[in-house]
């Protein structure tokens, strides 16, 4: 491959179309402000570099990003993208990836709104992230020991597993569907609502209303704090450790809970059977 090493490129497609090169401790910034660096660009790697410009990655096959940093003007930084690794470096540009595949991001900080929109194949471990509308319409998803802070996250995705994880996130999962979330805490208002196929196992689920209308859900040794108007027109299937609030007009299933203030029986359909079990410990 190539070497590039410790030079500063500001010219517009600096490197349009280029194959099998490494840049390393380089930067994209100044005053000519020069958009698509790598645009159309394969086999790239680049280490300890600095992106203070537009739009650096677009149509790139096999990219690979380490110790690296893209600053919050770095907006819109790799979209239409395959075969992508992305280790120990700060993504803190608006919309930072999308419309991509195959990619693996590990101990990266990540400050951006509308981050990781129509992935397909997406691998994230040791991470922490701040995002608004985080992983929407994204496909085929693995999380480990990710922290995440912001609303709307994990709208319209499927087939995804979490594990590990920390999330603060106010309408998340909704419409997903096909997703398991294990060992995890997630706090934040109107959880899961619409979801089908989801199945949430010794998690800590705290917000107000979450679980509405849902189809085919699983909670299985779950915690859940300061919950109240659970489960309204779902169809669930519940074990839980810890008392509920109140619990409204679930549609079908089973739940098992050590206790519940309130039982909301206002709808015809309501169907579901609600057992008080003694009190149990996470196993």
């Amino acid at each position: 491959m190539e070497l590039i090493e410790n030079q500063t490129f500001d010219e517009e497609r600096a490197f349009y179309g280029c194959s099998k090169v490494t840049i390393r401790n380089c930067s994209f910034d100044g005053p000519a402000d020069g958009e698509s660096a790598f645009k159309e660009s394969s086999d790239i790697f680049a280490d300890k570099c600095f992106f203070n410009l537009r739009y650096p990655f677009w149509h790139v096959n096999k990219l690979k990003i380490s110790g690296s940093e893209m600053t919050d003007f770095c907006r819109a930084a790799i979209w239409y993208s395959d075969n992508i690794e992305i280790i120990s470096s700060k993504l803190h540009g608006i919309k930072a990836l999308r419309e991509c595949r195959d990619i693996y991001i590990q101990n990266c900080d990540i400050i951006s709104p509308e981050f990781g929109w129509s992935l397909i194949n997406i691998r994230m471990k040791d991470s922490k992230a701040v995002s608004e509308y985080f992983m929407l319409r994204s496909k085929n998803l693995f999380f480990d020991n990710v922290l995440l802070s912001g609303k709307y996250s994990f709208q319209y995705i499927k087939n995804a597993v979490f594990e590990n994880c920390d999330f603060e996130t106010k309408d998340a999962f909704w419409h997903a569907s096909d997703v398991t979330v294990k060992n995890s805490v997630i706090k934040g208002e109107y959880l899961a609502w619409y979801s089908e196929n989801l199945t949430m196992e010794n998690c800590i689920i705290s917000g107000t209303q979450p679980f509405c209308y849902c189809k085919n859900l699983k909670l299985i040794n779950c915690e859940m704090k300061d919950t109240d108007l659970c489960f309204e027109k779902s169809d669930v299937d519940a074990e839980i450790l810890t008392p509920i609030i109140s619990i409204k007009n679930p549609r079908s299933g089973n739940i098992r809970v050590p206790g519940v203030e309130t039982v909301i029986r206002d709808d015809n359909n309501f169907e579901c059977k609600i057992t008080i079990i003694p009190k149990q410990t996470r196993k």
